[in-house]
């Protein structure tokens, strides 16, 4: 094992009506909340006003901000903090999955920040201090909900970009597996591949072998291909919701990144400036861009796809898990190729520039994912 620290500060409350635990447990003293939501599904379902109504009754002011995109826009984000900052805001609460909760994280430290909130995903600054969040989880797929991650879109540049600090994690996140009930089945497999992904980064690039934390890994994906297999057969499944919603969070909340060390993010990099620019599915493009990574990047690691393999598929050979996920991929649903995301070969040498100027804010990577090297990658997903 790897030296390591390990804290996770977010309290969960998991199970049915646990988003009524939460609201309980909020600070009291927090007077001014600001509600933040997406477009319309927590508005349609009445859960924005049933969560609005019980603020309100522990004696919160509550202040709606609705309309947060799939992925969320740098625009957006700033007429949050404008507004935050307008009605003297205390502390926030998120309604949503992951684009909701990232662009509540960004509104919450930019309140904070006399500057541009846009310095802290380009770098130019840390985030020193954020805004109280509390989270209520209506799609699972990226950890949000306990991790100090947060993804927007600059609309002007189309970059999308992440920053991280453990000043942006979620005081306490409510997960009730039956707010998942009206997800769609396109973004239930766009969440499975994204939480895979999250998974796979470090399982395949970290610096040397550690097989317990393989195990955490191999657990968790298996347990989104199996959940997420029963949820498509059986939607009103609440034990695999539960399992699919648990597994989720734990695949990027910290727990699957301890004892190791070195490893990266490479298929968040190269899909990032796909879905910045053509506004598709993060997992949409993320399940097109994996398959083609592993194939690029397979022979830097043989032992490793071999034990993928073998521990996820049955199979023997590294080949074969990887056309195994793959298929997997195409038996959900999800996209595996560039042509179904409306991306044409002509666009390449655009993505593969913008993936190298992520990557040369992931601590050098553009050195290994140079343009020409994800030009390559890329065509193999055409």
């Amino acid at each position: 094992m790897d030296n390591f620290q390990f804290s996770n500060p977010t309290k969960i409350y998991f199970g049915t009506n646990s988003q009524h635990t939460l609201i309980e447990n909020i600070d009291k003293s927090f007077k001014n909340i600001f509600l933040v939501s997406g477009k319309s599904s927590a508005r349609k379902s009445g859960l924005l006003e049933s969560i609005q109504n019980e603020l309100i009754s522990f004696g919160h002011t509550v202040f709606v901000f609705e309309g947060v995109s799939a992925n969320p826009l740098l625009s957006h984000t700033n007429e949050g903090i404008k507004l935050c900052r307008e009605f003297k805001i205390d502390a926030i609460v998120a309604i949503g999955g992951g684009s909701v909760l990232d662009e509540a994280k960004a509104i919450a430290a930019g309140v904070c920040y006399e500057g541009d909130v846009w310095d802290f995903f380009t770098k130019k600054a840390l985030i020193k201090k954020a805004l109280p969040l509390y989270t209520i989880l209506t799609l699972a797929a990226t950890g949000s909900e306990m991790n100090g991650n947060s993804v927007v879109t600059n609309d002007d540049t189309l970059q999308k970009y992440n920053t991280n600090s453990a000043l942006i994690y979620p005081l306490a996140s409510a997960l009730n597996p039956m707010l998942t009930l009206g997800v769609p089945n396109d973004y239930l497999v766009y969440s499975a591949v994204d939480a895979i992904s999250h998974v796979i980064e470090g399982y395949f690039t970290k610096q040397k072998p550690n097989s317990f934390v393989d195990r955490l890994c191999e657990s968790v994906i298996l347990t989104i291909i199996e959940s997420t297999e029963m949820i498509l057969k059986d939607p009103v499944n609440y034990e695999a919701r539960g399992q699919f919603m648990w597994a989720s969070c734990l695949a990027l909340n910290g727990l699957m990144q301890t004892g190791i060390s070195g490893f990266s993010f490479p298929n968040h990099i190269i899909e990032l400036p796909l879905s910045a620019k053509f506004n598709v599915a993060h997992g949409a493009g993320l399940s097109v861009v994996i398959p083609a990574w592993m194939k690029w990047y397979e022979n830097q690691n043989k032992a490793q796809f071999e034990r993928f393999a073998k521990s996820i598929f049955d199979l023997n050979t590294s080949n074969e898990g990887i056309d195994a996920l793959e298929a997997w991929f195409k038996k959900i649903g999800a996209p595996v190729r560039l042509g179904e995301l409306g991306i044409c070969e002509k666009d390449i040498e655009e993505l593969s520039t913008m993936g190298t100027d992520l990557a040369r804010l992931r601590g050098g990577l553009e050195k290994v994912y140079t343009p020409c090297v994800i030009e390559n990658i890329l065509k193999m997903a055409l």
